[in-house]
C-alpha cells in the first residue's frame, strides 16, 4: 500500500507535468501572436508614412484606412506629427542670384492641429517638399501575452507596452495647393 507522502508528490508532480504541457505552449503561443501583431503594426504604419511622404498629402479618408487596418490588430494610442518647412522669406536679391539669410525653420502640428485642420480643409491637407511627417502607436489594451504572464507569474505590465510602432519620413513631393 502507497504512502500518504507518495501520493501527495504523485499528485504534484501530475499537476506540475500539466501546468508544463499546457502553460508552455500558450506561453509561446501568444508570445508569438504579440511578434505577428508588431511586425504588422510595423508595415502598417511605414505604408501609411511611405503614403504621405511620396503624395504630400494627408487625408482624412487614408488616417481612416490607417486606423482600420490597425483595428484588426488591436486599439492603439496613435501619434502624428507633422514638421512643416517654413523657409525664412528674407533674400538678398543681386540681380539673377539670390542667396537666403537665416535658417530654415520647421513649425511642428500635432495630431490635434491635424484633425482641426483636416476640419477646415476638406480633410486634405497638402504638405512640401522638405516637410517632415512621424507617426507613433503603442498598444492602449493589455495583449494575451500580458494578461497571461500576469496571470501565471502574479506581477502587473502596468506601463509596459507590448506592441509598438514608428516610422518617419521627409516628403519628396509637394501637395497640390501648398
Amino acid at each position: 500500500m502507497a504512502s500518504l507522502g507518495d501520493s501527495s508528490s504523485t499528485i504534484a508532480a501530475i499537476v506540475l507535468a500539466v501546468i508544463l504541457i499546457i502553460g508552455v505552449p500558450l506561453v509561446t503561443l501568444t508570445q508569438r501572436n504579440d511578434n505577428v501583431v508588431q511586425e504588422n503594426t510595423k508595415l502598417i504604419t511605414d505604408s501609411y508614412v511611405k503614403d504621405i511622404v511620396n503624395t504630400g498629402k494627408m487625408t482624412i479618408a487614408r488616417y481612416q484606412e490607417f486606423v482600420d487596418e490597425l483595428a484588426a490588430t488591436g486599439t492603439y494610442d496613435i501619434e502624428i506629427e507633422v514638421q512643416k518647412l517654413d523657409e525664412n522669406p528674407g533674400k538678398k536679391t543681386a540681380q539673377v542670384n539670390y542667396t537666403k539669410i537665416g535658417e530654415n525653420m520647421y513649425v511642428t502640428e500635432t495630431k490635434t492641429q491635424i484633425e482641426e485642420e483636416w476640419d477646415t480643409l476638406d480633410g486634405v491637407i497638402n504638405l512640401s517638399e522638405g516637410d517632415i511627417v512621424s507617426v507613433k502607436l503603442k498598444n492602449a489594451d493589455s495583449t494575451a501575452n500580458q494578461n497571461l504572464m500576469s496571470s501565471i507569474f502574479s506581477f502587473s505590465n502596468a506601463g509596459e507596452d507590448a506592441i509598438t510602432a514608428s516610422s518617419s519620413g521627409m516628403v519628396t513631393a509637394k501637395g497640390a495647393d501648398r
